[in-house]
């Protein structure tokens, strides 16, 4: 067998020949999630006044979600410790945690490990933070000590995404496009 490097661009291009497997999940694409997708303000789910988020997928057969979240308040947004690593890119404005000594900035890259507990902080002079979460998992929400007063996971999310959809007009089913 050849590598990829030794073949012609003509030879790389064609296409797999064989049927996917038949149980398999169909792809999910979403075009323009940096700029139209965020211009939509009926599909961001409301959290709270000021806290929302959009999903882009709501993995219910393998425990996860990735969502856009925004924030337009400043202050403490949530103290809650993973279940699971958490990555995340944030789109616009900065945060951090009060126990940590870095700041997650526009453009940046954070990875959360399992187990964490920690305190989201967005700081007065931001106006609107948006990120991109990868959230394996859930959240369980603790008081400063530690003690457990709400939890969230990718069946909260659907739940949430669900009962707003169909209050706007979409109808409940709308979020089955980001379930898989």
């Amino acid at each position: 067998m050849t590598s990829a490097t030794a073949r012609t661009p003509d030879e790389q291009a064609i296409p797999y020949q064989l049927p996917q497997p038949a149980d398999m999940s169909r792809d999910l694409v979403h075009p323009g999630i940096l700029d139209k997708w965020l211009e939509d303000d009926n599909l961001w789910v409301p959290m709270t006044g000021t806290v929302s988020f959009k999903p882009l997928l709501l993995s219910a057969s393998q425990g996860y979600y990735v969502n856009l979240l925004r924030v337009r308040q400043s202050g403490v947004l949530s103290r809650h410790r993973h279940t699971g690593p958490v990555h995340a890119i944030v789109l616009r404005g900065r945060w951090y945690y009060l126990e940590h000594d870095w700041v997650a900035e526009q453009g940046g890259y954070a990875h959360e490990p399992a187990g964490e507990t920690h305190t989201l902080y967005v700081p007065e002079d931001v106006e609107e933070m948006i990120t991109w979460f990868h959230v394996t998992g859930g959240y369980t929400y603790v008081d400063p000590q530690g003690v457990a007063v709400g939890y969230e996971d990718v069946f909260t999310k659907i739940e949430a995404a669900r009962k707003h959809y169909e209050e706007i007009g979409l109808g409940a089913d709308y979020v089955k496009q980001f379930i898989r």
